[in-house]
């Protein structure tokens, strides 16, 4: 397996990290989060500019054809720098829903506004009672003559307060945690029956909760076949995890190589201290955290693209496994070497912390993963092509 980036994917990884190193740094994202929305419309428009609002998007759609790799690019950047914009809600989640399970004229009419950043996405997957069991809905979707019709809540939808559209997935048959039966429904951000209640979230960023009354939609509004979505929805949420893996890497190296600067300049009984063995031991446990965690990283993301489904949930479990795990080590060990200035809003470590910690949350945290890997039979053993 090669993980040797091309010519064309580190100019991509240099001209994103160029850009986030100019416009991105810990006291501008303060004044970004300060903004209604909870980030810069500005900056949403230099990723649109950048082309890294097309990534995973094929030309025709005008994208650029990328995959996992270019993701886990472009995530991994984002986590260095904290970014607030709505690009995993949009780009991955809902973006992915459209390019995977999307008919021809659904992709036509919203990919084109996603990656020119007219439009932006949101995912309602996640419900009060279902925690990570992505086939846990009980939000309605009930035919009526040529409409279907919505009832039901969805929390924590990422970015949803201001997403212009909202994929939902809801129940159309069967019993609540069936695989069978669920669809996917793109419902508009003001659409009549639609309420959504805003807040922020721990690390940063924003979420809503998104309660639907009576929503009438139409048979266009549906992606795919309406019993038959959950495929899909396994399949971008494995994709998800793959990308909150690279973005969880881009954090562990900053929070390591901010931390190796602090040691450096602290003083402390005369001396840096980092001149003390017994921090320099706890600075390289740190360092060997990131490396386990960046290779998993890339193997999860050159595995999400694989068609056997047990292979790749195998490979994106495993990977967020270690993220999870990492992000507790990477997390305590930055925090206490910082001593009492980790701990203040000021800072900018503490606030990487959270965001690790939120991160190892989202689409299911470390131990969810190792019971899931657990029942897929552990890693295989076989070579990868």
């Amino acid at each position: 397996m090669n993980f040797d980036l091309s010519e064309e994917q580190q100019l991509l990884k240099n001209s994103v990290e160029r850009l986030l190193a100019d416009s991105y740094g810990f006291e501008k994202r303060r004044v970004y989060q300060t903004d209604a929305k909870g980030y810069s419309d500005a900056m949403w428009a230099r990723y649109a500019e950048l082309g890294l609002l097309a990534l995973p998007f094929s030309e025709k759609h005008g994208g650029f054809g990328g995959g996992a790799v270019e993701t886990m690019i472009a995530m991994e950047a984002f986590g260095r720098s904290l970014i607030l914009e709505p690009y995993f809600a949009t780009v991955v989640l809902a973006g992915g829903l459209l390019r995977l399970g999307g008919s021809e004229a659904q992709k036509a009419d919203l990919i084109p506004g996603i990656a020119e950043g007219r439009l932006r996405c949101a995912f309602g997957y996640a419900e009060p009672q279902s925690r990570y069991d992505l086939s846990d809905v009980e939000v309605q979707a009930t035919k009526d003559h040529e409409e279907w019709i919505l009832n039901g809540t969805k929390c924590l939808v990422l970015h949803g307060d201001t997403a212009d559209k909202i994929v939902v997935s809801a129940r159309t048959s069967g019993g609540t945690r069936h695989n069978n039966g669920i669809g996917l429904f793109i419902v508009d951000g003001d659409a009549q029956g639609l309420s959504r209640r805003g807040y922020p979230t721990q690390h940063g960023l924003r979420a809503a909760e998104i309660t639907l009354e009576k929503v009438r939609l139409r048979n266009v509004d549906v992606i795919g076949d309406p019993e038959g979505a959950f495929p899909i929805i396994s399949r971008v949420a494995d994709e998800a995890v793959a990308a909150l893996c690279a973005e969880a890497v881009g954090c562990f190296e900053t929070m390591q190589q901010t931390t190796l600067d602090y040691l450096k300049t602290r003083e402390q009984f005369g001396k840096k201290i980092g001149a003390f063995q017994v921090l320099q031991h706890r600075a390289v446990d740190m360092f060997v955290e990131l490396e386990q965690s960046r290779s998993m990283a890339m193997y999860a993301a050159m595995m999400v693209g694989h068609d056997d489904a047990t292979e790749r949930e195998r490979a994106v479990s495993a990977a967020k496994v270690q993220i999870g795990r990492s992000a507790k080590a990477i997390g305590h060990q930055s925090i206490q070497l910082h001593g009492g200035i980790g701990m203040t809003m000021e800072h900018s470590i503490g606030h990487y912390f959270k965001h690790v910690t939120m991160l190892n949350i989202l689409f299911g945290d470390a131990d969810h993963h190792l019971k899931r890997l657990a029942a897929l039979g552990g890693l295989s053993n076989e070579p990868v092509n």
